[in-house]
């Protein structure tokens, strides 16, 4: 069999023949004729646009400010400081954070729910507009949530491709130039094979929708701090969720300098009895990207997932204090606005001084993501950590 592959990767079964032996004689006879077998490439109309728009998003010193909270958990997050759950108090807040002055400089990129990239603020200027104007990228959350998995051990799958396409292409008219997909694995559920798969799978045609739509989509497994595992086990768990991931990435035929990750720190599972410290959580972290992520991808933006605002900051300082072949930064949603909420506790006077706070949360990620952070002077608040067993977005 002689087979050759031209450059259009069509490749050419050639022509398989074999010799007849009589006697002294030999002759040659033709079993097959040349065919060519096309595999597919798929063309994507947006792909300099894409790989632009994660390269902006993935800038030196920035990382993305994630508030793409549904109105039930805005709900919580409002409980917590006496508010009700209503459109105009969500719009309030997020209209406090977006209008921040200086936010541009630390935030390249800020993920919105749906009901957040149709509003606007309360003099009539268009949120996306709000955040272009900082040269902060729009995104939106387009996943559907969790819901149970059958057949696998109390796990869950996320919700959301029915309709994405269109929906995808209705948010890049809005201004949205980026999205965000969340599926969940549990170390204490195994996580089953049924589980990882259906997460990678998920996140796989979400990314090649999103990409066919001119939206750079963020893939965000989150392994849960839930458990009491310790680091190794996490790694272990963590190195096959990826290895699922971007198999089935490239079986979509995803552009990889197209996408930003969100992934979960390497940590152990949070009732374990011994804490690890950033060195040995940037080690670990680390040691899975570079065994799993190829280096094309850009951008590689940490959930903070329920650490404290000062951990989630001191564990990316110390992803930094080595040369990474990705932009390793953060997309922070508790870990940006905790202290805010206290600052503003609702109120129309303290909004100045909750904008002061979440400056100063966002520089000290910058300084982070440029490995230059120190906790010195950090107010105890910012030390508490905010995991919640269970917990749903």
């Amino acid at each position: 069999m002689a087979c050759k592959l031209n450059a259009a990767s069509s490749q050419w079964i050639g022509q398989q023949s074999f010799t007849q032996r009589n006697g002294s004689s030999s002759s040659t006879r033709l079993l097959s004729t040349p065919r060519r077998v096309s595999f597919p490439i798929q063309a994507k109309a947006y792909t300099d646009e894409l790989i632009q728009t994660a390269k902006t998003i993935a800038s030196p010193g920035r990382g993305i400010l994630a508030i793409d909270e549904s109105n039930a958990t805005a709900g919580k997050r409002l409980a917590s400081i006496g508010l009700d759950n209503t459109e105009v108090n969500r719009q309030a807040y997020r209209q406090l954070l977006l209008t921040t002055p200086g936010l541009g400089e630390y935030i390249s990129g800020s993920i919105l729910f749906e009901e957040t990239l149709y509003q606007s603020t309360t003099d009539g200027k268009k949120f996306v507009d709000v955040l272009r104007e900082q040269n902060i990228v729009p995104g939106i959350k387009v996943d559907k949530g969790l819901v149970p998995l059958p057949g696998s051990n109390n796990e869950s799958w996320c919700q959301g491709l029915d309709g994405l396409a269109s929906r995808s292409a209705e948010y890049y008219k809005q201004g949205a130039r980026f999205a965000k997909w969340r599926t969940v694995v549990s170390v204490p559920c195994g996580p089953s094979a049924l589980a990882v798969k259906e997460a990678a799978w998920g996140l796989a045609r979400y990314a090649a929708i999103s990409q066919d739509n001119g939206l750079v989509p963020i893939v965000e497994p989150e392994i849960l701090l839930d458990g009491d595992h310790p680091i190794e086990r996490t790694l272990e768990v963590a190195e096959k969720v990826w290895a699922e991931v971007f198999y089935y990435l490239a079986e979509n035929n995803v552009v990889f300098e197209g996408i930003l990750l969100k992934p979960s720190m390497v940590t152990p599972g949070a009732e374990h009895k011994e804490k690890a410290s950033p060195e040995a959580i940037a080690k670990h972290t680390l040691t899975v990207l570079k065994r799993r992520v190829p280096p094309a991808v850009p951008g590689i933006m940490f959930l903070s997932g329920g650490q404290s605002e000062v951990e989630a900051t001191l564990n990316l300082n110390a992803m930094n204090q080595s040369p990474n072949p990705w932009h390793v930064s953060f997309s922070y949603a508790r870990a940006l606005q905790n202290s805010v909420l206290k600052a503003w506790q609702g109120r129309p006077e303290n909004v100045e001084a909750a904008q002061q706070a979440l400056l100063i949360r966002a520089k000290a990620n910058s300084l982070a993501q440029l490995g230059r952070y120190s906790a010195d002077g950090e107010a105890d608040e910012a030390k508490k950590g905010m995991f919640v067993k269970g917990y749903t977005y």
